[in-house]
């Protein structure tokens, strides 16, 4: 199985003006991740996933793969509101040539906990891929109980089932898992860099970023490796202000604020998003917007 790690930043969905995927700006934004240093990419809630129709979502696995060409680990999100969707899409992606899958529950109605664990259960034991189990319940869907997670990773191992926790508050939650695991755990967090410091600190293996501030992020992390302090404070404090402009709308506010720094360099044609959608972007918000991407942009001058 192939070991996931490092950075693996999540894909934006890019649009045509009328709807379809927009492959040339899907492909300059693979091309561009892996230049910028990502071990990867991955899809999950910033990609729209929940909007593409089900050919979309597997014809945009084969385009991952296709576009990937093999410089590093593809993750395709696959949860979905019943067991056979997300089945059916962990199949495609494993067929496709997908590294691994992650997977949400279901996020319209709250299950029991027999149900969560039937639900990965059968995700798990459809493909040989590694999944990861996301609980992105700070933004969209339910929590996972930590003790599912625990029977998930005592019956399949640590290299079988991953884990991507976002419930709040993230960084307690990262540790309680470390520790009911005994360790053992493999954690990617998944905060968009405003939490990556204290994530790295308790144990996580990887971060599933945003494409907006890439490069940053790749910066960060390898100041954090390196145990490099100032560097590591530098780089983070206006990565955090840009990131706090997203986090204050939830999705809608990451998914416009991304595909609009997007546009802004050149890697996307537009900032078309799947309607309907809560919060778009005011002339105000806009104006600071580019005053912190101009500030993190300037940390990598330094």
């Amino acid at each position: 199985m192939t070991q996931l790690h490092g950075i693996l930043p999540i894909v934006n969905t890019p649009f045509l003006a009328n709807g379809e995927i927009d492959d040339a700006s899907l492909q300059r934004q693979i091309d561009w991740a892996f230049q910028c240093g990502a071990q990867g990419l991955c899809t999950g809630m910033v990609s729209e996933i929940l909007r593409l129709t089900s050919d979309e979502r597997i014809d945009l696995t084969r385009q991952l793969v296709a576009h990937c060409n093999g410089r590093g680990a593809v993750v395709m999100s696959v949860g979905a509101e019943s067991t056979k969707q997300a089945v059916l899409f962990a199949k495609e992606a494993e067929q496709a040539g997908c590294s691994a899958v992650m997977a949400i529950p279901p996020t319209s109605v709250s299950l029991p906990i027999s149900e969560v664990i039937s639900y990965y259960h059968a995700i798990a034991d459809h493909i040989d891929l590694p999944l990861i189990v996301q609980d992105a319940s700070a933004y969209v869907g339910n929590s996972i109980p930590i003790s599912v997670c625990v029977e998930l990773l005592d019956q399949y191992g640590p290299d079988k089932i991953l884990f991507k926790p976002e419930a709040t508050p993230m960084g307690p939650h990262l540790s309680a898992l470390r520790d009911a695991s005994n360790g053992r755990a493999r954690m990617f967090e998944g905060s968009g860099g405003v939490l990556l410091v204290d994530s790295y600190r308790r144990g996580v293996v990887g971060t599933m970023p945003g494409m907006e501030i890439l490069s940053a992020i790749v910066s960060l992390w390898n100041a954090l490796q390196r145990k490099d302090e100032q560097a590591v404070y530098r780089l983070y404090f206006p990565i955090c202000a840009l990131v706090v402009q997203q986090m204050q709308t939830g999705l809608d506010g990451y998914i416009a604020i991304e595909k609009y720094l997007l546009v802004k360099q050149g890697i996307l044609a537009n900032d078309h998003r799947r309607q309907p959608y809560s919060w778009s972007l005011d002339t105000e918000t806009r104006e600071e917007v580019d005053r912190l991407f101009a500030a993190v942009s300037k940390t990598l001058e330094t």
